[in-house]
C-alpha cells in the first residue's frame, strides 16, 4: 500500500538558511507514525540558501545520498575529500566508522536537494565519498536510471555502487 503525504504534511523546519521538509521524525520533528521505512530513515528536501551550509559534523555507520535538484553543494571531510555536487549529480557518502564532513552552498542562489540516510547492512566498514552526474536526458526504454545500489550484481551498472 502507497501513503501520500502532501508536500504542506510534511515536518518542517525553517532556520532561515535552511528550509528542509522532512518525510520522516528528524532532528526537532518528531512524528510517533513516521519512523522511517525499513532501512531508509531519511527523505529530506531542503532549500540551502546562498553562502550557508552545515558545518563540520559527525556521522557513522550510515549511508547517506544527495542528489542535487538546483544550484550546487559543496562537501569537505576529514578524510581529505572535496567536490562540488552540482544540480542532476548525486553524492554518496558511507559513513562506516566515522567521518567528519560540512557542506555548504558556495553559489549565488539556493541550493534544493534531497538526502536521504539509509542504514547500512554492515557496519564499521571504511567511510568513503563518491560523486557522479548523470545524463539529465531520459532513458530511451522510458524508464529509471539506476543511481545507486547496494547490489554487487549493480556494480557494473554506472551507478554509484555501496559496497558492503
Amino acid at each position: 500500500m502507497i501513503t501520500v503525504y502532501p508536500y504542506n504534511r510534511l515536518g518542517h523546519a525553517n532556520h532561515g538558511w535552511l528550509d528542509a521538509r522532512h518525510h520522516f521524525s528528524f532532528a526537532q520533528y518528531w512524528n510517533a507514525n513516521r519512523q522511517g521505512f525499513g532501512v531508509l530513515r531519511v527523505i529530506n528536501d531542503d532549500a540551502i540558501a546562498p553562502g550557508a551550509g552545515f558545518g563540520m559534523h559527525g556521522h557513522a555507520n550510515m549511508e547517506i545520498i544527495t542528489y542535487v535538484r538546483q544550484g550546487a553543494i559543496t562537501h569537505q571531510d576529514s578524510l581529505g575529500n572535496k567536490g562540488r555536487t552540482a544540480a542532476g549529480a548525486v553524492q554518496v557518502m558511507s559513513a562506516g566508522t566515522g567521518v567528519q564532513h560540512s557542506e555548504y552552498n558556495h553559489e549565488s542562489t539556493a541550493t534544493r536537494l534531497y538526502q536521504l540516510w539509509i542504514t547500512p547492512h554492515t557496519l564499521d566498514v571504511a567511510p568513503r565519498w563518491e560523486l557522479r552526474s548523470f545524463p539529465q536526458q531520459p532513458l530511451a526504454t522510458g524508464g529509471l536510471p539506476l543511481l545507486v545500489s547496494g547490489r554487487a550484481e549493480d556494480a557494473d551498472s554506472g551507478a554509484l555502487y555501496q559496497r558492503p
